[in-house]
Order: C-alpha cells, then structure tokens, then sequence
C-alpha cells in the first residue's frame, strides 16, 4: 500500500511540474495534445497525476522540449575509479582444458 501512495504522489507530482511548464509556455491542453500527437485526455490524465501510457509521456515532453528529463530518469553506468582497480583486466586469450590430454 505504500509504494502504491508513493506512485501516486510522483504521478501527480510530475502531472503538476507538466501543467505548470505548459501555462509557462502559453499552451492549452488542447494545442498540446495535437503538438505531442496525442489524444486530449492523455494530456488531461499525465497533468492530473493518473498516468498514460509512457509512449504519451514521452511525446508530451518532447512537445515541451524536456527530452532532458528522460535522461536522469536513466543515467549511463559509469564505473568509479576504485572499481576500476578493484577488476581484473579484461581477458586476452582463451585457457586450454586442463582435463583434456593430448595424444
């Protein structure tokens, strides 16, 4: 129940930082739907904090030129210095058998 009430509270957290980018802009909903290329109510539904499909999501803030915001969703794998060290390098060549004789 409560990672349910977390992934509300972020959906209508994200709904209203949407809404509020798109009254900055001077966009109705409508004309952000058909700038996103979708439907009325997907816009209506991400600013309200229910949801759409990612797909809706991710035209939507491409319309709002926030393309920026999927990539600290995921950032790239990095590996820290002291793991760096820590690895072993990377193999060269390939073990023979120990098990296996030769005639």
């Amino acid at each position: 129940m409560n990672n349910t009430m977390m992934c509300r509270e972020w959906a209508s957290e994200m709904g209203q930082q949407l809404r509020a980018l798109r009254i900055r802009r001077n966009i109705d909903q409508k004309q952000l739907a058909e700038q996103a290329g979708v439907a009325l109510n997907a816009v209506k539904n991400l600013e309200s904090g229910k949801g759409s499909t990612l797909t809706s999501f991710i035209k939507v803030l491409r319309a709002l030129e926030r393309e920026s915001w999927l990539s600290t969703l995921a950032p790239s794998v990095s590996i820290s210095p002291l793991q760096m060290l820590k690895s072993k390098s990377d193999r060269q060549r390939v073990s023979r058998s120990r098990s296996a004789t030769s005639v």
